[in-house]
């Protein structure tokens, strides 16, 4: 009897004990959390069902169809893009703006400047002026048509100006003389020796080209970082990522613990296996923006286009006067270098032309600054740009640190024994990996080729490293040219960036016979 009751006793204990075991593995839970965030399965199970047809997840009991885990699959590499996509956004954002913010500067800079020296040359020199204007124009269009990517030359561009400028004074303060084309041929042969204009050639010379190099430099560091940042955010997952992924994100589901957020160093192994290319991007991203700030020093210091272009109307009438006060020193060498010319027949007094440039403009006031439609100054846009290159030094290799943050993606520190560490929920063991393709050759959780660097991130690291050896150059006042002159140099990086496309079949050719004879790929 006692035996009986023995048994019966044993019996209800591993009822219980059943009852308790079958409501730890009901699925209803996941049922609730797989609608919360719009899954619309045809089936969950009620409890948790043999997962011999799982692929990713493991392979117990289980509360996932093998539909569910398909789609959970497509939902993990959706998330993973829209995550890159999210923590990539202000990068992207700041450099497409940026870029238009200075573009709009420049170019509203030039044609103020422009609009201002026609205003004061009309109210100043009047008929002379109107009659030489192309110029004027010319030069303007020229320094427009450098600042867009074309193929100009500034300082033969300036000096052609200064010739044609000494041409026409000439020809206007000896109207009384024949000067013909061949005659004003002779007097450009003489320039460097007169200095008609005084010093004032060789000083702007030096600044507006300064200036124009180091502003269209940056425009073009600007745009071909607004390039690399869209292009590499726009990542491609590898199949073995989005496993990983799916691994991390879903599984808890099929395990019965929806709510268990991944461990904060599991989630960091995923996304430096995942992102092992776009890490290996940072040091010549590094670079990159170490020169884009030492040009935009230039920018609000010696090489500032606002303070060399808003006072040229100013400069360049000072060279005119320049050549009026010494017009019978620079006619007298003329007419003994080049011969004297036939007298036009006329008689009219060379002064009574000259008077024309007597009224000199009022001195320059640097408060009087034109307003742009961008509302502020170039000092304030760098100042501006500057904490923001700062701020995205290293962002390619700091955005799995980003991505796995606590209330994105991770349980956060703080919950070390109570996160998924993908099989269970407790802690995380595996060591973090470094950053970059080379370094994941033992990742626990991704499975990386390392011998097949994609060939995008390449590509841009490319692009980045021909950039930052331009702006550099800019930096030191010399330019570099590299693009088709007929297009503006938005255009023409496009260009550029579709050339490296081009070279992107040999290149992965290259890196196969490097891999196929032993060798390692330094592309």
């Amino acid at each position: 009897m006692l035996r009986l009751e023995t048994i019966i006793c044993t019996f209800s204990v591993l009822s219980v004990a059943a009852r308790a075991e079958f409501k730890a593995r009901n699925c209803s839970e996941v049922r609730e959390a797989s609608i919360a965030k719009g899954f619309g399965f045809s089936h969950v199970p009620h409890q948790e069902i043999p997962g011999t047809h799982l692929r990713v997840c493991l392979q117990g009991n289980t509360c996932c169809t093998e539909e569910m885990e398909d789609r959970f699959g497509q939902q993990s590499k959706q998330d993973f893009e829209n995550l890159v996509d999210e923590m990539s956004h202000t990068l992207r954002s700041t450099f497409v703006s940026r870029h238009k913010r200075f573009d709009e500067f420049f170019l509203e800079l030039l044609e103020n400047t422009e609009r201002s020296l026609n205003d004061m040359f009309m109210r100043t020199y009047g008929k002379p002026y109107m009659q030489n204007a192309e110029v004027f124009e010319n030069l303007f269009a020229e320094l427009k048509r450098y600042y867009t990517g074309g193929n100009v030359n500034l300082e033969e561009m300036l000096n052609d100006f200064w010739s044609r400028l000494l041409e026409r004074m000439f020809t206007l303060l000896n109207s009384q003389y024949v000067i013909t084309e061949d005659y004003l041929e002779c007097i450009s042969k003489y320039t460097d020796q007169l200095k008609p204009f005084g010093d004032v050639p060789r000083k702007l010379k030096a600044q507006v080209t300064r200036a124009f190099i180091a502003a269209r430099t940056f425009v073009q560091g600007l745009s071909v970082g607004r390039e690399v940042a869209q292009r590499v955010s726009k990542v491609s997952s590898t199949p073995a990522c989005i496993r990983a992924v799916t691994k991390m994100l879903y599984c808890p589901f099929c395990q019965s613990m929806p709510g268990v957020k991944p461990c904060k160093n599991y989630c960091l192994n995923v996304m430096k296996g995942c992102l092992a290319n776009q890490a290996d991007l940072d040091p010549e991203w590094n670079q990159y923006i170490d020169a884009m700030l030492l040009v935009a020093q230039r920018l609000e210091g010696p090489f500032n286009i606002e303070s060399v272009m808003e006072p040229i109307d100013v400069k360049i009438s000072e060279a005119i006067m320049i050549m009026q006060d010494n017009s019978a020193q620079v006619s007298y060498r003329v007419f003994q270098g080049c011969g004297q010319p036939k007298p036009a027949g006329i008689t009219r007094s060379a002064r009574g032309v000259s008077d024309v440039f007597n009224a000199r403009f009022r001195p320059y006031s640097p408060e009087e600054r034109p307003t742009t439609a961008t509302g502020t100054s170039l000092d304030r846009l760098v100042v501006d740009i500057k904490e923001k290159l700062k701020d995205f030094k290293k962002f390619w290799s700091n955005l799995p640190e980003a991505m796995c943050v606590e209330d994105r993606v991770t349980a956060g520190n703080a919950s070390e024994e109570e996160c998924w560490n993908g099989h269970t929920k407790g802690r995380y063991f595996p060591e973090v990996q470094k950053d970059g393709l080379t370094n994941q050759v033992n990742n626990p959780e991704v499975g990386v080729d390392i011998t097949r660097p994609d060939t995008l991130i390449r590509q841009q690291i490319m692009a980045l490293r021909v950039m930052t050896n331009k702006l550099k150059n800019a930096y030191n006042g010399n330019d570099i040219y590299f693009q088709d002159s007929s297009k503006p140099f938005a255009t023409s990086h496009l260009d550029f960036f579709k050339l490296l496309e081009d070279v992107s079949p040999l290149i992965r050719e290259a890196s196969s016979v490097l891999r196929s004879n032993g060798g390692e790929s330094q592309i």
